[in-house]
Formats: C-alpha cells, structure tokens, sequence
C-alpha cells in the first residue's frame, strides 16, 4: 500500500498527519472559529463544556475527512501546483487505499460526535456531508468554487447555533452570512497564490474569476462580513467588548485589503494573511465571549 520502503523515509504516522494537514493547525482553527462564534453566541457566552468540546473535536474530524477527500480527488492535478506537490497523495508517499481508509475513519469519528447532538443539529451535520465530499469537484465545473466551501463552512454555524438552541433563528443566519462571505474573502486571498497554476491546468477560482478585480471582491466580502457582524451584536445586544473585537478586526480586514492592490506580491504574502485570518476569527470570538455577560 506504500512506497517501497527507503533509507530515511518519513515515518507513516507522520505522513499521515501530513494527509490530514494537521502539521499545518490554521487551516484546522480557521474551520473550528465560526462553530465556536455560534456555540458561544447561542449560549450567552456559557455553553455546556461537554458540548464545547464536541464541537472542537467535530470540526478536526470534519476538516480532516475533508482534507482527504480534496487530496483524493486532485491527487493528479495536486503534482502541477508549486504549493501542493508535495501533499502525500501527489507526491505517491501514500496510496489511494489508505487515503480513503482514513477518510473513512476521519468521517466515522465525526460521525460518532454528531450521534452527541440534538435531532436538527445531527441531519445538519448529515446535509453537510455532500458538500464536504463535492466541493473539491467543483473546482472542475464552477466558476467559483470558493462559494461551495463557504457554504460547508457555514454549516459549523447552523450546527453549532441549533446544538445550543434546538432551532435556527435570525441570529443564527447573520451569523452564518458573515462567515459565507469571510471565508470567501480569506479562501480567495488565499487562492491569489496559485493563479498561475491553476490557469495552467484549467482549475476554476474565485482569484481567476474575479482577475484583477479580486482585491476589490476581496474588500467587499470582509465589508459584509463586518456589516453583518454588527448587525448580529445589535440584535443579540451584544456589549462593549465585541465591539472593540469587531475594530480591531475591522482594521486587520482594511490592512490586507489595502496590501491587496500592491502589484507583484510575493506568493507568501497570501499565506501569511491567510493566517492572519485565524488571530483577527479569535479576537473576534474573545470579544462575543466578553461580549456576552
């Protein structure tokens, strides 16, 4: 099932753990932040520690069935792209078979978890499934497949939220806007880094689609992100801290935005403010945390 073994091969656990990209923890916690956002909003900023802890592990099970699936599916598109080449599947480190044993086991924890959750949460989490396993075809066939995974990624939010509540309400699809458009606005940042590659092999983006407009796209979507954001703490009357949260991200979103219209950024660049993306979802959900009381 595995390469012929060699001299200083890297360990399979560890090559497994490149497969579920867990050596790279910002894709994982950018996943885990707006389910976090809707369990705590939900609850008043005290949900049930048990269920806290479910969710966490829920969306690492998730995002690392997710990751599987997507190297599974461009595992011979994967070789041509600078950044991804290596990625255990392209690179032949690992083979199809056990890549899809662990997507398999990855998909079974998560679903283990699920059976913790109210009725409407559990059949959300099902729903969410074909759009985890589709999206990485999308790439294929639709212009902007970066809008497929910002609605599997608001899935975290209706999960979350009805978990809490045992319903979905307004709040709930404020919440769930704001991170549509904030994933579209980090995961087209971060596509901005493989436009070369991917036009070269005929791979749909949200970076190719909106071309040179993409900064300006970019810009839009954290503009919505904010207006719904505060939108939401008007509703749920959040207080004082989420509102010195939602400046300080306001002002992290208007620096990459504007950094964004800087010709010839180095392929970098796009990745650190991608992380960057992961501290300004934190601060935010400190600031509903404190917001909350």
């Amino acid at each position: 099932m595995l390469r012929t073994p060699e001299r200083n091969q890297e360990p399979v656990w560890l090559v497994i753990i490149r497969l579920l990209r867990w050596h790279k923890p910002e894709g994982r916690l950018i996943l885990m932040i707006p389910a976090l956002w809707a369990v705590f909003l939900a609850a008043s900023g005290k949900p049930p520690l048990p269920l806290v802890g479910v969710i966490i592990l829920g969306t690492l099970a998730t995002s690392a069935a997710g990751c599987v699936v997507n190297d599974l599916w461009d595992r011979d598109i994967d070789p041509e792209v600078e950044r991804t080449r290596d990625r255990p599947l392209a690179s032949r480190a690992l083979s199809v078979k056990v890549g899809i044993v662990v997507a398999i086991v990855a998909m079974a924890c998560a679903a283990v978890l699920a059976f913790y959750l109210n009725p409407l949460s559990f059949w959300l989490s099902v729903a969410a499934v074909p759009v985890i396993l589709l999206y990485p075809g999308a790439k294929r066939v639709f212009p902007v497949p970066q809008l497929v995974l910002s609605i599997a990624w608001g899935f975290g939010v209706l999960i979350s939220w009805s978990a809490v509540t045992q319903n979905l309400s307004s709040p709930t699809w404020l919440l769930w806007g704001a991170t549509v458009l904030w994933t579209l606005g980090f995961d087209t940042l971060y596509a901005m880094s493989d436009r070369e590659d991917d036009r070269r092999i005929g791979i749909n983006s949200s970076a190719l689609f909106f071309g040179n407009y993409a900064p300006v796209a970019i810009g839009i979507f954290f503009a919505g992100t904010i207006l719904l954001l505060a939108w939401l703490g008007v509703v749920i009357n959040l207080h004082l801290p989420f509102w010195i949260s939602l400046v300080l991200a306001t002002t992290g979103w208007v620096w990459q935005s504007l950094r964004l219209r800087q010709q010839d950024l180095p392929n970098p660049v796009y990745g650190q403010m991608f992380r960057q993306n992961v501290w300004i979802g934190f601060t935010l959900l400190a600031g509903m945390i404190a917001g909350s009381f």
